[in-house]
């Protein structure tokens, strides 16, 4: 699996970000998760797509994503994905 992440940087101290868009292709059995927003905190993106590996396993909901998002509860989200794989793309200032 491959992820690929675009980052859009400010120079805010806040801890909020903004999730642009997730895209998600596959051809054959590579799969592409591109992830746009304008920062990121440690492990979120891995975190992400932990949730999102295990509603395509089926051992979530795809429902449950919105719950989990709206609880604002690391504890309620999916594992942390492994970094293997993942490496940043761009960077837009």
């Amino acid at each position: 699996m491959t992820l690929r992440v675009f980052v859009q940087t400010s120079r805010k101290k806040s801890s909020v970000r903004q999730i642009y868009s997730i895209i998600i292709t596959k051809e054959k059995e590579h799969i592409d998760i591109v992830v746009h927003g304008n920062g990121f905190l440690h492990n979120m993106v891995r975190i992400i797509v932990g949730t999102l590996i295990e509603v395509g396993v089926g051992r979530m909901k795809a429902e449950s994503v919105k719950e989990i998002l709206l609880k604002k509860d690391r504890k309620v989200a999916g594992p942390t994905a492994p970094a293997k794989g993942l490496y940043l793309l761009e960077v837009e200032y």
